[in-house]
């Protein structure tokens, strides 16, 4: 195992397991720790005016310093008591497997961490906007509820074919917008990828819906009244420019409700509305409100096709309870109705999330078809009818049978044997020498061995995913792109050093380092860098030392010059050091 486990991880299935790599926590670079420590201080500031109060209480109940980068490992420790734990990821994963882990009331983290350059924002997912974002807020109960409760529901989504393509475009773009050196066309060409994509994308799934309404809340969200609000989204708690962007009327505040499923978004740039919730309790309503339209609960045939246009693994369950769990390819429908339903390649059987014995995708290698329906010219339904009824019928072991059912699929074959449920409800049917039409089409022959009749009056649901995740060897995932590790140069890595050694000096490991030293080789090899001198600023007014952190203003003042844009991270940078209150 690469990581430490603890009780709430031990439950996770190995199919999200393949997700987690090791934290490294040895690779943060000395820069990376001044990155961290800026942001939260900025952030602490600031936020605890226009933050939600359980994003203060949450960092303390959390065990997120605000001085060094979580070890979440040892994070976990905390999140135990309140029922959550943390894991480490490489950047972007699939949405539905992000969306389990949160209904496992796991934390995705992507461990990484920006760029200086890129301190204000970063597209791709790191350890300051999981972290210090998302951790904080899950201390309070009823939004730790409908994180969980999302999850648990958002997994279920059925996505389309362009989904992942979309995703991994995505991806893509975060991982090579974050790396140094990236060549501006590469960047172009991915956003362009990205553009076309999302031009292209047709009647949105169910998953894109429900990623907007994540993005509007668990990222983006704000709460209280219109006039005003706070903030408690993860992307807006993380990203110290658009935290102070999202305050201004610049922003449209709108009241959320169930339309922010129909609101896409653009992850590359600032967001010009944002949705103001009343009250956690009102994000769950809203929930309940979107699921009430998936075909998790609505099932049918409209349910049956958007799993065929997901050309992905997904579950349809019948009224009997039996669900079968495999790659979808056809829907035979009659007054809008399935009345036949086509799966292809491995399939399996499970009734309340569990396989069928003798149905695992070994006994259904090539595919299930299956009749939905009534049977023509009879009002019961066959999983309605008692043992007298079924013997009536001559649905009945030993008896060769005809069956038409309304619609125009017909069956003939001898029965061997029925499966029922716990109930004692007939969902299964076995038979030998057995023919399935469909007006004259052939869908099942008698040389092809038994047909297995799936017992079911309607399709009452239809997911993303397994039944019974033990039914399918899930652990397959491959992405197209993993994050850039770029090679230090020694330039860079004698700027480390400096960094390491101004932070073994607060943190009191060595104090003999001579910080006007280090300030000279700044200005003579380092002369762009802003931070460390940041830093070197709030050590001398800490020690009252005028004359220094005079010299130091003044160089600062010289770096605003030659790099206007980062001149408003060092006045605040120098509000942070002198003990001021920082305007954004």
């Amino acid at each position: 195992m690469s990581y430490e486990s603890n009780p709430i991880l031990d439950r996770l299935p190995k199919h999200l397991q393949q997700y987690i790599k090791p934290q490294n926590y040895e690779d943060y670079s000395p820069v990376d720790q001044a990155v961290w420590r800026y942001v939260m201080r900025k952030n602490v500031d600031y936020l605890s005016r226009v933050a939600h109060d359980s994003y203060t209480s949450g960092l303390k109940k959390t065990g997120i310093s605000i001085d060094h980068i979580p070890n979440m490992y040892g994070m976990n420790r905390i999140l135990k008591e309140i029922g959550w734990a943390a894991v480490a990821v490489d950047g972007f994963i699939p949405p539905a497997a992000f969306m389990e882990f949160q209904a496992y009331n796991v934390l995705v983290i992507a461990s990484d961490i920006r760029q200086l350059e890129h301190i204000e924002y970063t597209p791709a997912p790191d350890i300051i906007h999981e972290g210090a974002g998302h951790a904080p807020i899950i201390a309070n109960p009823e939004y730790a509820e409908y994180l969980r409760r999302f999850g648990e529901i958002g997994c279920k989504a059925i996505s389309s074919a362009k989904d992942y393509e979309l995703y991994e475009a995505v991806r893509h773009l975060s991982i090579i917008k974050e790396a140094p050196g990236t060549d501006e066309k590469d960047i172009e060409k991915a956003e362009q990828k990205i553009e076309v994509l999302q031009e292209n994308m047709g009647e949105p799934s169910e998953m894109a819906l429900i990623r907007n309404l994540h993005w509007w809340t668990v990222e983006y969200g704000l709460i209280g009244s219109l006039e005003h609000p706070k903030i408690y989204g993860a992307g807006l708690l993380s990203s110290i420019g658009e935290s102070n962007w999202c305050m201004t009327d610049k922003v449209k505040k709108i009241p959320y409700s169930i339309e922010a499923a129909r609101t896409s978004f653009d992850i590359t740039k600032p967001q010009p509305q944002l949705f103001v919730t009343p009250d956690f309790a009102f994000l769950s309503q809203v929930l309940e409100e979107f699921a009430n339209t998936m075909a998790l609960r609505k099932g049918g045939l409209d349910g049956l096709q958007k799993l065929i246009r997901s050309e992905a693994l997904g579950t349809v369950e019948l009224s009997t309870g039996l669900q079968i769990s495999g790659i979808f390819t056809r829907a035979i429908e009659h007054d809008g109705k399935a009345i036949y339903l086509q799966t292809k390649g491995p399939t399996a059987l499970a009734y309340r999330e569990k396989e069928l014995i003798g149905h695992s995708t070994a006994q259904h290698p090539d595919g299930f078809g299956a009749p939905v329906g009534k049977l023509k010219g009879i009002n019961l339904a066959i999983e309605d009818m008692s043992p007298r009824d079924l013997k009536a019928y001559k649905i009945y072991e030993g008896e060769r049978v005809d069956l038409e059912f309304t619609g125009g699929i017909t069956l003939s074959g001898d029965i061997i044997t029925g499966t029922r449920n716990l109930r004692g409800e007939i969902i299964l049917i076995t038979f030998e020498n057995c023919l399935v039409k469909y007006r004259d089409e052939i869908l099942f022959k008698p040389e092809w061995g038994l047909y297995h009749m799936a017992v079911g009056e309607q399709i009452v649901a239809a997911f993303n995913g397994p039944a019974d995740l033990n039914s399918f060897d899930l652990v397959t995932h491959k992405t197209e792109s993993t994050t850039i590790k770029v090679k230090k140069d020694q330039k860079r890595q004698q700027l480390e050093r400096l960094y390491g050694q101004i932070r073994e000096f607060r943190e009191g490991i060595n104090t003999t380092i001579s910080r006007n030293k280090v300030l000279q080789e700044l200005q003579a090899n380092h002369p762009e860098d802003w931070l460390l001198s940041v830093e070197l600023l709030e050590l001398a007014t800490g020690a009252q030392d005028a004359p220094f952190a005079k010299e130091i203003r003044d160089h600062l003042e010289t770096v605003k010059q030659q790099r206007p844009e980062v001149g408003h991270l060092i006045d605040d940078g120098i509000a942070l050091a002198e003990g001021t209150r920082v305007t954004s």
